[in-house]
């Protein structure tokens, strides 16, 4: 199968693309949030954002069977600090890959979507399941909202089969800052470095976090179903506080530190879980990774990371431990990466 993955250098696309290897993979991504080392030896790559005139010509000499758009401006703080930029990338970059999906015969499209659709729910609604009507209360999720309806008028009009899935709040390795899961990650650096986490509100908040293998398995387990234009939410099911995340990367961490706490943050709802239901039925999928040991794998890899950009860092003065000089004269232009030489030209 031939299969483009926007944003496929980021957190999740990093996780996708390894269980993709027997498949032909292109992946668009302008690295704005990704990073060059999560793109596979063997995968096509495109340096570009997601909204430009290129990325439809990558679609339309690419002759892919399906595309997985991830590509998106993915935090609810900066939604509602800029709507009009979230708007751009998220409602805007979805309609330029529709649109060269319909105009250059891509059968299936493959959508990230959010819990954020949602909005705040009533407790007694928890887990929300996919009937419940959407009311978001960020930006963000006001554009996941408008993307989703997008692509099931592509699908009436044009016959672009699709699956949307609603993540819930996707955790672990290779997480940047951002994101609704991103909490996980930002714990897992502080703590990493020595600093105390800093919990937005009274940490009572729950989230649905869910570990990025498994979401990527349900990408893979659509990519190959017969099953389409459907609408499901990946997730777990139970509600976990924020605090209860942080107290367990304390206890991994093995710091004592207090947990910070600040004002709550715009746009954040307070209660969230989602019901997988409809993806076990129609997908055969379930999530598999136990909490504890996703955070301790997602802590690992930060704390290897710290420690890794730690020992990167030039000594002071440029003048090493070992006593010889560093040349001050390297740049990023002089750097070479093999994957610096695989971007496809279309």
């Amino acid at each position: 199968m031939r299969i483009l993955i926007t944003g496929g250098a980021g957190f999740i696309g990093s996780h996708l693309t390894g269980l993709l290897s027997s498949e032909t993979v292109t992946i668009l991504d302008d690295l704005s949030a990704g990073r060059l080392e999560n793109i596979p030896d063997d995968a096509n790559f495109v340096c570009c954002d997601v909204k430009s005139p290129l990325a439809r010509d990558v679609v339309k000499n690419g002759h892919f069977d399906a595309i997985v758009h991830l590509a998106a401006q993915t935090m609810v703080p900066a939604s509602m600090e800029d709507p009009k930029k979230d708007m751009e990338d998220n409602i805007e970059g979805t309609v330029n890959i529709l649109e060269a999906s319909r105009k250059y015969g891509v059968k299936r499209i493959i959508f990230s979507s959010s819990a954020a659709v949602y909005g705040d729910i009533a407790p007694e609604c928890l887990p929300v399941r996919e009937t419940e009507p959407l009311c978001p209360v960020s930006f963000y999720g006001l554009s996941k909202m408008t993307c989703e309806n997008y692509i099931r008028l592509y699908q009436k009009a044009y016959g672009l089969s699709y699956v949307i899935f609603r993540f819930a709040n996707v955790y672990g390795e290779r997480q940047g800052n951002g994101g609704e899961g991103g909490v996980v990650s930002v714990f897992a650096r502080q703590l990493a470095e020595g600093k105390s986490p800093t919990v937005y509100g009274n940490g009572q908040q729950t989230r649905d976090f869910i570990y990025a293998g498994d979401i990527a398995n349900g990408i893979r387990k659509a990519l190959f179903s017969k099953t389409a234009n459907i609408t499901c939410n990946l997730s777990t099911g139970r509600e976990v506080t924020v605090k209860d995340a942080a107290d367990r990367l304390l206890r991994l961490s093995g710091l004592s530190k207090p947990i910070c706490y600040a004002a709550a943050r715009e746009g954040d709802i307070f209660r969230s879980a989602l019901c997988s239901k409809m993806a076990g039925k129609y997908l055969g999928w379930a999530s598999e990774t136990d909490w504890q040991k996703g955070l301790e794998r997602t802590y690992s890899y930060f704390e290897k990371e710290y420690r890794r950009e730690r020992d990167a860092m030039p000594p002071a003065n440029g003048i090493p431990a070992d006593g010889l000089e560093t040349d001050k004269t390297v740049t990023d232009n002089n750097i070479t990466d093999n994957r610096r030489k695989k971007n496809t030209k279309y």
